[in-house]
């Protein structure tokens, strides 16, 4: 049975683990890099679908109803107040889509702005702890006189 060689992308010349750890971090993360325009596509891409189906549904369910009342011979006159209500039903709908958009806009900056926030602190405590780290030494390492 013959040993299949490891692809190139793995690490398996160093002898130093931090090495081998941190080169296998950077290989994850440039793959995940690499994913976010393609999942930036597909969530467009599915949106627009969506919205597309959207208002597919609502033009046939339109037509239907206005077929409908041809051939019934009903009358699809409408009286100004509720022209109004359609109107107004309408302009309230655009209203709560933009409060939507700018809660999600306003969520999304708000997480943006606390994986800054974390980043930053990450900085202070890695300081923090390589200070500790240094202290520890000192203090464990037997002093040569």
């Amino acid at each position: 049975m013959s040993k299949t060689p490891e692809p190139k992308e793995f690490n398996t010349e160093s002898k130093e683990i931090h090495s081998v750890y941190k080169h296998s971090a950077d290989r994850f993360f440039d793959e995940v890099e690499k994913s976010i325009p393609q999942f930036h596509q597909s969530i467009t891409s599915l949106q627009r679908s969506y919205i597309a189906a959207w208002k597919k549904a609502v033009e046939s369910t339109m037509s239907m109803t206005q077929e409908f009342a041809t051939k019934c011979g009903m009358s699809t006159g409408v009286t100004s107040a509720m022209a109004k209500i359609v109107n107004g039903t309408t302009e309230e709908f655009m209203k709560a889509h933009a409060l939507q958009n700018k809660a999600i806009l306003t969520a999304i900056d708000a997480t943006q702005q606390s994986i800054n926030t974390f980043n930053e602190n990450a900085k202070l405590y890695t300081g923090l702890d390589q200070g500790i780290m240094q202290y520890w030494i000192q203090a464990c390492t037997p002093t040569r006189n």
